[in-house]
């Protein structure tokens, strides 16, 4: 009878292995295209009048900033530093939200790090590894 349990045991087990192990597998495969992807990642963005273009990499870093001409015209040098700046802004938060989802793409559904992907809470991070420490305790 033990060994029946065992054997019952061992194929649960082993079942659970294979089923983690080919989520790392996709996730791990997956990983060279998902760097391909945030290297080529762009976001742009246009300030509410269309006088200022912004374009920003996946962690929201300024590729490029054009100007219309027609800016020029208002010689107001404060305005056009923050249409400039909340252009950026407005096309970094995006770059974060393009990046999060990509990255969430490639991890398994209900995997803390989606959760703190979306959340930015550690708690959703670190909640398996407190669990686990507050039952050794």
């Amino acid at each position: 009878m033990t060994e029946s349990v065992d054997r019952e045991a061992n194929r649960a087990l082993r079942a659970r292995f294979d089923e983690v192990y080919g989520q790392y597998q996709r996730l791990r495969s997956g990983l060279d295209e998902l760097q391909v992807k945030l290297a080529e990642l762009r976001v742009t963005e246009r300030s509410d009048d269309g006088q200022v273009t912004a374009t920003v990499g996946a962690r929201g870093e300024l590729i490029s900033v054009e100007v219309e001409p027609s800016v020029f015209h208002d010689r107001d040098s404060g305005a056009l530093s923050r249409k400039i700046t909340t252009t950026v802004h407005r096309a970094s938060a995006a770059a974060v939200t393009a990046s999060r989802n990509l990255v969430a793409g490639y991890l398994p559904d209900g995997s803390p790090s989606v959760d703190f992907l979306r959340t930015n809470d550690f708690d959703a991070l670190l909640g398996r590894a407190n669990a686990v420490l507050q039952r050794g305790e």
